[in-house]
């Protein structure tokens, strides 16, 4: 078994993977403050919740956003398993051609959903990662990661609207009922969710335009199951893309 952690701004994802299935799926808020070894129980935690000894793990992987966490996780992980930890970065093995102006600045979080997309789905691609920010990655017919858009994610717009203005409150974000909201909260609601789902259509829309091509598209991250019903395009939902796609940068690296 492989442990695989993926730092976000927002959460830290914690999976398992054993060969090609992946066990578990759990989600913790990522704390810049935390210490390793409060990393380490929290994780130790998890394993046990899902019946898992920290100790029966062959490696461990990390993909991570935030590098101020990422040692304190890494340091965590060792000690929990006595193995070390592979983090995804430069000079990694991914068998993914970027065509980027400067390769180095592509996060972690996205060369791992590219990854697992052309391994199992046919290009082209739009890879759509809702998190922190909404990151749209664009993989063309060759499997070359040639680009994409960043936008803010809902949490972001929810918070700027409820901290920049005198009125609006916070609100959670479930899917509205309608589009057009009757009370503030189902306004806000709207705006945000049918507005993202609407600015997801716009975006696929102009990529095919661009490329020429109908691409196969696919959403991941943790709000992708409220926006993705709402928008018009195809897409598929894989809540589990990133972690597939270390499972294959974990085998690429170690066979």
């Amino acid at each position: 078994m492989v442990l695989a952690v993926d730092i976000g701004n927002t959460n830290v994802v914690i999976g398992c993977f054993d060969e090609n299935e992946i066990r578990f799926v759990e989600r913790l808020s990522t704390n810049k403050n935390s210490t390793s070894l409060e990393y380490l129980v929290l994780i130790k935690t998890v394993l046990e919740i899902h019946g898992l000894d920290n100790h029966s793990f062959e490696g461990s992987i990390i993909s991570s956003v935030v590098p101020s966490v990422t040692a304190r996780v890494r340091e965590a992980m060792e000690k929990l398993t006595g193995k070390s930890v592979f983090v995804v970065g430069p000079g990694v093995k991914t068998g993914l051609k970027i065509k980027l102006d400067n390769p180095l600045q592509l996060g972690s979080d996205r060369v791992a959903d590219a990854v697992a997309a052309t391994n199992l789905y046919p290009c082209p691609l739009v890879i759509v990662d809702m998190g922190t920010a909404t990151t749209v990655s664009v993989v063309d017919a060759d499997k070359n990661f040639i680009g994409g858009m960043i936008m803010p994610g809902l949490m972001v717009s929810m918070e700027a609207l409820a901290t920049k203005t005198s009125q609006l409150p916070h609100i959670g974000l479930e899917a509205p009922k309608k589009a057009i909201g009757r009370n503030t909260a189902d306004c806000i609601k709207s705006g945000l969710i049918y507005g993202n789902a609407s600015a997801i259509d716009g975006l696929i829309t102009s990529i095919e335009l661009e490329l020429g091509q109908k691409c196969t598209v696919i959403s991941t991250g943790g709000l992708a199951k409220i926006v993705t019903p709402l928008c018009r395009h195809e897409i598929i939902e894989d809540d589990r893309l990133l972690l597939k796609g270390l499972m294959i940068i974990y085998a690429k690296n170690n066979c």
